[in-house]
Formats: structure tokens, C-alpha cells, sequence
């Protein structure tokens, strides 16, 4: 449906040239809370307008020069419509690459706060001004929008600008049981479409994705799109009993979900259970029609899956290891896009061969999706510069190791400039907690020149050592934003979450295999996170079901760790519980992360559903706006730690309007 605005705001006079400063623009309408405002038509027109950004800037700042002059008072009204209205009406109105040219432009300025302020110094000017060289007084209603609104009015008019173009893709993803062959036997292993990795999703920024997911296994299922910020569509996250119940063998469900400004290599993959181990693929969001990358287009791109292989069923492993209260086994081998590579056995003929030419750049897409271990990446003799991670760009530097924590994404270009032949690409672990057991093998690929003369053994590369946190750590803090970003600066909730293992008794009538005869279990804030069974949280908090979930989860330890004393029984034996934390739409959020470190040390690779967050200090700090209303899950993506209770969620209500709100649950939601 489209709303028309009101006569007196829609087409108002307008000179020809953006030079005339003698036209008049129309003034802002004061809608209902759920329909606020409604741009003058002469907006579009403008943009339409044959013109380049520093024309628009320049023209700027007469008017507000002239503005000054008179003494005239100017506001902002931020435009706030439905999705439905925001669509039709732009798709009508507005040319979408004038648009795209002019956010280009905007947010080209190293303080992105400045480019925001820019674009609404212009909103000021159009929505309001009437014709000053008469001197015309303007009329302003009363601002009715907060802060949080602006990032979602600059969201609405920056995905507008390829409307035209954005697509929508239908997939259906069959996931059953096949048989798949790896080191000397052959195995029956959940796949998606018969493929392990399953496919590669290919999008724009700004298109649709539909995928029905068709269960034909055995296990419950759902789908979780990694890093997809899933604005308002919670229903689409897919952690099991957290956004939705899953999917019964024989049943299926539709994700239904639009990427909104987003760029980059991203993922998805199973979230019940450890169905992941084999149900995963990559999920790569190009840029926009008419945009590119931040770097000269690669010759190549290669989505490069970094995973785990068991001999023995992943489910079985998992329900074994709670069974007895133990650690869980420990994989068989490393595999790079499905392969474990020729220095396992059974395999060499299988290893995955990614081409090249002499000069060519080629940028790998490198993602982490092991269950339980980081992993150090390196090419044989080719140094790597990285240019993005985790479905964002970053400041390029070069090295020639990568350091991924499951769940971790990495864009690297390498250029093919050494002496034509073939080269190992190799992973293997990073284990940061000593004397933990782990996977000690090594996974390889091969990098082959086109002209690589008579076939030789591939060069292999030096790799870190499996404690090497140093080049750990040396990695990771390089990892920066390209350019300075506008970081909330006032907090409204000041969190500090402690993070790590515990141990919890064994039920009676039974033994268990941890130490002392207890079970492993973690924790955050000393509270251990357990799965609802019944409803989903965010299906008991919108229909208002009472007793699947509770709201108290603490904002800072209960029980403080005392690193000069004695381990206070609290600490390493937490209390089990469905806790969530409510976050007002809006609010800016700080997090102090620490590890408690009762075993050993050990890092926490932490994934936050629904957001990205700011880093403000290692150790670490992080910031975010709960712009995104809905029930967002928090964890560990060592899939052994959220196992045991490494998690927690957050609560993020709904704000004023439909557009601060999210959308009713599907259709097809699958029943609990």
C-alpha cells in the first residue's frame, strides 16, 4: 500500500537549477506515530538532478549562510513510514543512483558522524526552507523522533537507492543424510542438497533472500545466517528454542530475510545441536549495482570453509560427552572446503585445488566454521593482505598469517607473484588452553599456477606453533575499521559479564567423567544458560507465555572473581537457569568481557545474533545501540562451551511505531 502525502507537501514549485536559491521546498507533515512523515516530492527531484556532491555541499552551505542572515530557525523531522510505504514510495520517486551517488559522497568523510551530519544539513534545507529572498517565516512542529531514529532514517534512504535493482532469490535447501567418504570410509553425514560444505549463496547488498529449509533428517533442525543483522525479521535468526523451535524431521520452515547494509563474506550454518559440523556454507554479500569494492576488483574470488571432520557421528559425540560429563572427542582431522587435504590418509586425491596465474590477485573469502577450535591459515611463500572480516571492510595490512576463531570470517587478496608451480594452503590449530586435549593435524589445500611447469611436491608453509599466542594476539590487533566511525559515546546500560568453565555435580545414581567426578558446565555472570524445550524465548515473550524464561539475568557477577583468594564455590559451580536481560529500544549498551580462568586460560571467541558491536578495548570492551528489537542469543561459538551453558540472551523491546518493531511471527513458523 502507498500512502500519498498531503497536497500542500507534495510537488512544490522548483527553479530548474540547484544554483537558483529563489524556490521554494515543502515543509514536513506530522503524521500518526505508526506513519510520522512524508519528504516533499521535490526531494526526488532534486536528486534527479544532473549534479555531484560537492555542487550539493556547496549549495549547502549558501543556504545555510542565508539562513543565518534572516535569522530563520531550522529543524529536523526524521522520515519515519513503513517498509512497505518506504519501498513503493521510492521506487517512485527517487532515482536510485543520484541517491546511491549522494550517500557515496556523504559518507565519504573519515568521521562518518560528519557525513551523517552533512545529509541532514540537506534534509534541513529541503524539508523546510520556503522561499528567503521573501523573508518567509517557517512553522516547525515539534522534533518526534530520538537519536536511535537517525541511523534508522539514514538505513531506509541508503537502501533505497538500489531498489530498482535489488533482487529477490528463492532457494530450497533439502537436508537429509547422504553418504560421504573421507579418510579411507565412507560415512552418512546430514548434507544440504546432497553437498558437504552445502551451496554458496551469492547476494547483493540490498537483495532478498527466501530459503525454505526442507527437514529430511533424522534430528531437529533450524538455520542460522551468520552476521546477518536481520532488522526486525528475529523470527529468521534459527537458534533452536532461542527465535524459533525447530524444524521436525519431515517438517520445513522459510527464512525470510533482506540484507540491509551489508558487505562481505558472512555464513550460515545448522544452530541445533552439532549439526553444523557438516551443515554450513558460505554466504557472500557483494556490493550494490554501480558500487565496488574498496579495492581494485580481484581476478578471482574463492570462498575458502575451514572445518572439522569425526569418523564417529557429531551427534553422537555431543550426547556422549553430556552423558558422561566430560570433554567431548576431540575431530579426526581438519577439512579446507570439505577436503581434509594429502597428509591424511585416504585423501590426496581429493584435495582441493584452488587456481592461478602469474599476476593474477585473487581475494579468498576465508571462513572458520570448525565447531570447537581456532585455527591459523597461511599460503606457502605468498603474503596475504587483508581487507575485510566479518562481513565488513577493514583497514588493508598485510601478513602472512590469519587467525580465526570459529565462526570467524577473513577477505584476503593474494597475488600469484612467485615462480609458477603449486603451493600449499594449510590450516591447523591455535589451542589457547593448556592442556586441553585438541586436534593436532594439519589440513591442507593446494594454490596451483596455470604454467606451473612439470608437477612438483607443493612448497609448504611455516606455521605457528599450537600455543602461539603471541601471533595470535599480533594478528588480531590489526584488525581495524577503514576509516574513523562515529562510536556511542553516552551509555545508557553499563554491563560487565565474566566469562568461562565451571563445574557442576554429578545427578545422583550416576557417574561422571570430570574432574572429581563432576561435569563441565560454563557461564556467564555465573549463571549457566539452559535451553527452553517447550516455546522458543522470543514466541513466549510475544505472545506472553509465562514460565519458559525469566528476565533477571544479572548485570554484573553476582559473585566477583577474587584473582589473590581462594575460588569461591559460586564461581566454579554456576546456577542453571533461562535468564535474559531487556534492553529499551534505543539504548546504548557497554559490555566489559572478562574471563574468569577457573581451569586455565583460554580465549572465548563471543558472537553477538542481531548486531555488530563496537571494539573500544582488548581485553575486552564492546559497544552496540539496541536498534533491533527482538530476542538476540549471546554465546561462545566454541560449540562445547554453549553446550555446556556458555550463553545468555538478550531482550531488546519494541520501540515506538512500526518501524521500531518486529514483524509478526511467519506463517509457517514451525509449532513446539
Amino acid at each position: 500500500m502507498v500512502h500519498q502525502a498531503p497536497s500542500e507537501i507534495v510537488d512544490p514549485p522548483l527553479r530548474q537549477s540547484i544554483h537558483d536559491l529563489d524556490f521554494l521546498m515543502g515543509t514536513c507533515f506530522a503524521m500518526s506515530v505508526d506513519l510520522l512523515l512524508l519528504l516533499s516530492s521535490g526531494l526526488s527531484r532534486l536528486l534527479q538532478m544532473e549534479m555531484d556532491v560537492v555542487t550539493v555541499h556547496g549549495t549547502v552551505d549558501k543556504l545555510m549562510e542565508k539562513r543565518r542572515k534572516v535569522g530563520l530557525q531550522i529543524d529536523l523531522y526524521v522520515v519515519q513510514i513503513t517498509i512497505e510505504e518506504v519501498t513503493e514510495w521510492f521506487r517512485e520517486q527517487i532515482n536510485g543512483k543520484r541517491m546511491k551517488d549522494l550517500m557515496k559522497g556523504l559518507v565519504r568523510e573519515k568521521d562518518l558522524m560528519k557525513g551523517l551530519g552533512r545529509f541532514f544539513q540537506i534534509l534541513k534545507v529541503l524539508a523546510f526552507m520556503k522561499d528567503l529572498e521573501l523573508g518567509d517565516q517557517i512553522t516547525l512542529m515539534e522534533s518526534c523522533t530520538e537519536t536511535a531514529d537517525i541511523a534508522g532514517l539514514l538505513l531506509l534512504f541508503a537502501s533505497s537507492a538500489s531498489f530498482a535493482d535489488a533482487e529477490t532469490y528463492f532457494h530450497e535447501f533439502i537436508v537429509e543424510a547422504k553418504p560421504v567418504k573421507r579418510l579411507c570410509n565412507t560415512y552418512n553425514r546430514i548434507t544440504v542438497n546432497g553437498q558437504y560444505p552445502g551451496p554458496t549463496l551469492e547476494v547483493k547488498d540490498g537483495d532478498t533472500l527466501v530459503i525454505t529449509a526442507v527437514n529430511k533428517a533424522q534430528y531437529n533442525l533450524t538455520l542460522h545466517w551468520h552476521g546477518i543483522r536481520q532488522m526486525r525479521t528475529g523470527w529468521a535468526d534459527g537458534p533452536e528454542f532461542v527465535t524459533q523451535c525447530p524444524i521436525r524431521p519431515g517438517g520445513s520452515y522459510t527464512y525470510r530475510f533482506t540484507i540491509q547494509g551489508q558487505e562481505g563474506t558472512l555464513w550460515w550454518h545448522a544452530h541445533s545441536s552439532w549439526l553444523r559440523a557438516t551443515v554450513y556454507g558460505a554466504l557472500i554479500i557483494y556490493p550494490k549495482t554501480g558500487s565496488s569494492y574498496p579495492f581494485a576488483k580481484p581476478k578471482r574470488e574463492t570462498p575458502i570453509l575451514l572445518g572439522e571432520w569425526w569418523n564417529m557421528n557429531p551427534i553422537d559425540v555431543v550426547r556422549q560427552a553430556m552423558r558422561t560429563g566430560a570433554t567431548p572427542n576431540v575431530s579426526d582431522a581438519y577439512t579446507i572446503n570439505g577436503q581434509p587435504g594429502d597428509l591424511y590418509k585416504c585423501s590426496s586425491q581429493e584435495t582441493v585445488i584452488i587456481p592461478t596465474d602469474s599476476g593474477e590477485t585473487s581475494l579468498l573469502r576465508v571462513i572458520n566454521a570448525a565447531l570447537n577450535q581456532q585455527l591459523f591459515f597461511t599460503v606457502a611463500n605468498h603474503k596475504l593482505t587483508v581487507v575485510g572480516a566479518d562481513g565488513s571492510y577493514t583497514k588493508p595490512f598485510t601478513t602472512s598469517v590469519l587467525m580465526l576463531g570459529p565462526g570467524q570470517t577473513t577477505d584476503v587478496l593474494i597475488t600469484a607473484d612467485q615462480t609458477p608451480a603449486r603451493y600449499y594452503i594449510a590450516a591447523r590449530a591455535y589451542a589457547s588452553a593448556q592442556g586441553a586435549p585438541f586436534d593436532n593435524t594439519t589440513t591442507t589445500a593446494i594454490l596451483e599456477y596455470a604454467k606451473k611447469g612439470q608437477s612438483t611436491t607443493p612448497a609448504f608453509p611455516s606455521l605457528p606453533a599450537y600455543n602461539d599466542t603471541a601471533t595470535a594476539t599480533a594478528f588480531t590487533s590489526r584488525i581495524r575499521s577503514p576509516s574513523k566511525v562515529a562510536v556511542p559515546t553516552d551509555i545508557d546500560e553499563n554491563l560487565f559479564f565474566t566469562v568461562g568453565l565451571g563445574l557442576a555435580n554429578c545427578p545422583p545414581g550416576r557417574r561422571c567423567q570430570g574432574p572429581n567426578g563432576t561435569r563441565f558446565t560454563a557461564s556467564m555472570n555465573n549463571a549457566s544458560f539452559v535451553l527452553p524445550s517447550s516455546f522458543s524465548i522470543l514466541q513466549a515473550q510475544q505472545q506472553g507465555i509465562p514460565g519458559v524464561f525469566t528476565t533477571d539475568f544479572p548485570a554484573f557477577p553476582p559473585v566477583q572473581f577474587d584473582y589473590t583468594g581462594n575460588v569461591s564455590r559460586a564461581l566454579w559451580q554456576p546456577v542453571p537457569g533461562t535468564k535474559v536481560y531487556k534492553l529499551k529500544y534505543g539504548s546504548r549498551v557497554q559490555i566489559v568481557l572478562q574471563g574468569t580462568n577457573i581451569f586455565t586460560a583460554e580465549n572465548h571467541p563471543i558472537h553477538l545474533h542481531g548486531y555488530d558491536f563496537y571494539i573500544i578495548a582488548e581485553g575486552f570492551v564492546i559497544r552496540f545501540v539496541a536498534d533491533n528489537p527482538g530476542v538476540w542469543l549471546m554465546h561462545c561459538h566454541l560449540d562445547v562451551h554453549i553446550t555446556w551453558g556458555l550463553a545468555m540472551a538478550f531482550l531488546v523491546e519494541n520501540g515506538v511505531g512500526e518501524l521500531q518493531s518486529i514483524e509478526p511471527p511467519p506463517a509457517d513458523l514451525p509449532p513446539c
